[in-house]
């Protein structure tokens, strides 16, 4: 039952008129043997004899509580009162009939679907009704068995009915708490890939800076002294000067649109220059001071490696040794290694400590955002996951260097 309630709901979703439909013909259904017979056996033991009452009314009477259920779903108060007037009637007469037990599909979707305050009038008007039909309208042999059973099948669709409607509203409020909660991931990721953004470009500000700097220089004293011997050269130099100088007033206007409002130790801090691969060994030297041992290799001319590219590795190496530090936990080792081939550059890092899929929730694999938006500057891919072994955690990153891309 628990494995095909969810194709049943699908069915009913697309088709609802079905599940009503359902309802209507077995309870119509169960009226057969009171219209086939005109003495048989009660609902409690004693004999009861339908034969002064005419088999159309009896017809009616079935019809009038088995319809009303096909809109048990959509008004299931107006089912409800119009199967209970139908019901009073019927006894008026001392007729007991099966399809009685529309009363109990009527409370059950009442309690289900209807509002609280008809449930309790409704719960009030049955337990009267039963209580009249048994004593006055319909005596049975065994008033007091009659009434225990009859209030105990009322109180207990009720009592599913209310079941399942507090079920209902707890998944609700689950499923909603888990919308709530996957907006709020993906609003704290946008706002972590925001400000991983603006770091870089006030790390790139810097970089592009100190070289435009350097352009803007070298312009100005080759044009002062092509001036001195006269050369015709002197004019473009002077423009050149004047386009660097102009590219790092835009840049400064950039930068102050990217800076957040930060102290003045920070903004101390930003006037340093920006770290490279030489960076690393104190870096490193931190990590394993905080008991972490790590092992670093590095193939190829890294140092010719420009700027930005070295402030890349920096902080790939940076955030994965940090995410190593947080999860890992203890007794975790971690390998770092930096190889530089023709045209690419690739960065590896991997630690011994517990997977990602293992460690406590939290803002783990924020960090690993800046690695993605470092990775996209120059084209690159990043892989995260459990390595081969399928114990720790690996971070690997793989750059597009291009061959003009070096310090000269």
């Amino acid at each position: 039952m628990l494995r095909g309630q969810s194709a049943r709901h699908r069915l009913d979703q697309r088709h609802p008129w079905l599940l009503d439909t359902a309802v209507v013909l077995v309870v119509a259904l169960s009226s057969l043997p009171d219209l086939l017979s005109h003495s048989r056996h009660g609902p409690f033991g004693d004999t009861t004899d339908h034969g002064q009452v005419p088999t159309p009314v009896l017809v009616a009477f079935a019809v009038a509580l088995a319809v009303p259920l096909w809109w048990r779903r959509r008004t299931p108060a107006v089912t409800y009162w119009v199967i209970s007037a139908v019901l009073l009637a019927q006894w008026s007469l001392g007729v007991w009939q099966q399809t009685g037990m529309a009363t109990l599909i009527a409370l059950y979707s009442l309690a289900l679907r209807g509002s609280l305050r008809s449930l309790g009038w409704a719960a009030a008007v049955t337990a009267a009704e039963m209580t009249l039909a048994v004593w006055l309208l319909t005596p049975l042999e065994h008033p007091f068995l009659g009434l225990f059973f009859l209030l105990g099948t009322a109180t207990a669709a009720v009592a599913i009915g209310l079941t399942l409607r507090i079920r209902r509203l707890y998944l609700a409020a689950l499923e909603d708490r888990a919308r709530r909660l996957e907006i709020e991931h993906d609003q704290r990721v946008r706002l972590t890939t925001a400000a991983e953004r603006a770091r870089i470009a006030r790390e790139m500000h810097d970089i592009v800076g100190h070289n435009l700097s350097v352009m803007v220089s070298v312009a100005d004293g080759a044009a002062t002294l092509a001036t001195h011997r006269g050369e015709t050269s002197a004019e473009p130099l002077r423009i050149l000067a004047d386009t660097g100088r102009q590219a790092m007033s835009e840049l400064r206007r950039v930068l102050g649109v990217l800076r957040e409002e930060r102290g003045h130790e920070e903004d101390v801090r930003l006037l340093g220059p920006q770290p490279g691969i030489r960076d690393l060994d104190p870096l490193l030297a931190r990590v394993r001071a905080a008991g972490l041992p790590v092992t670093y290799r590095t193939t190829g001319d890294l140092d010719a490696l420009g700027s930005g590219v070295q402030l890349t590795v920096y902080r790939v190496v940076q955030e994965a040794l940090t995410n190593t530090l947080v999860h890992a936990g203890p007794g975790a080792t971690a390998d770092v290694t930096v190889t530089k081939d023709a045209g690419t550059l690739r960065i590896r890092v991997a630690d011994t400590g517990v997977s990602a899929a293992e460690a406590p929730s939290g803002d783990a694999g924020h960090g690993l955002v800046g690695i993605r938006q470092r990775a996209a500057m120059y084209g690159g891919t990043v892989t995260l996951g459990p390595p081969a072994s399928g114990h720790g955690w690996l971070v690997d990153v793989v750059l597009d260097v291009p061959p003009g891309d070096h310090q000269p």
